[in-house]
């Protein structure tokens, strides 16, 4: 199958990312556990991600910006099954994942990062998120993300976005762990934080809701991403029953 092949075929580099993402969390681990037991979790989460690969959807490669988001949930997902199996949590989890990214993000120096966030609402780079949203309703590829774009008023927000499907949640839904969703959506806090962009968010699909409702201000006040407020939890809330 075309997606299996396009996953399978780049696996040798989607495990390296993998360790690279690892290796920044690892002082953690050994942090909360020990060195040795540290390494086990490093090596089984690398053992249960080769795994997923040839399980990932495929939403048309590298085609598609958003990939690289899915495989990044696929990293999560595999640190989260391995830390229940260490006897953690999701929020354990959610955590680790959410240091990790936040350290991936530094790496970036915070001028490129910051000019990568102005870059964003210049006029010919909102009119290619507009076109790359109109695509997506296309719904060529089932389990990938469907988003509308609209401009704000500059004022409460300079774009706004909402997603009415997103590929993570769908795929991270057919793996049967739903309760980890909220915790990689607070990735896009960390994210946009990063640029130095404020997100307004009320809605997500991961809590119910019709949509998650991106507003993106540039000259807001960026938000903090841990501990997670969930201020999305506003729809029937069903995920109480794994996250309090």
């Amino acid at each position: 199958m075309k997606q299996n092949q396009y996953y399978i075929s780049q696996e040798g580099k989607l495990i390296k990312d993998l360790e690279a993402f690892l290796k920044l969390i690892l002082p953690k681990l050994i942090e909360e556990h020990d060195e040795r037991k540290a390494m086990e979790i490093y090596n089984d989460t690398l053992r249960e991600y080769k795994k997923l690969i040839s399980q990932l959807p495929y939403i048309g490669g590298k085609e598609n910006r958003l990939t690289s988001n899915l495989i990044q949930a696929s990293w999560g997902l595999a640190l989260y099954r391995t830390i229940l199996i260490y006897g953690g949590t999701v929020e354990q989890a959610g955590e680790l994942i959410t240091r990790g990214f936040e350290m991936k993000l530094n790496k970036i120096p915070t001028f490129l990062r910051h000019l990568m966030g102005k870059l964003m609402f210049f006029k010919r780079n909102v009119a290619k998120m507009k076109k790359r949203a109109e695509i997506s309703q296309l719904r060529e590829y089932p389990c990938d993300w469907v988003w509308h774009v609209f401009e704000g008023d500059r004022n409460v927000f300079d774009v706004g976005i909402d997603y009415t499907e997103c590929g993570i949640e769908k795929f991270i839904h057919s793996q049967g762990a739903d309760e980890l969703i909220p915790y990689l959506c607070n990735l896009d806090y960390v994210l946009f934080g990063k640029l130095g962009i404020e997100l307004i968010r009320t809605k997500t699909l991961a809590w119910g809701c019709d949509c998650c409702d991106f507003r993106i201000k540039k000259n807001g006040t960026p938000s903090s991403a841990w501990p997670p407020q969930f201020l999305e939890k506003t729809c029937d809330n069903k995920m109480d029953q794994h996250i309090k």
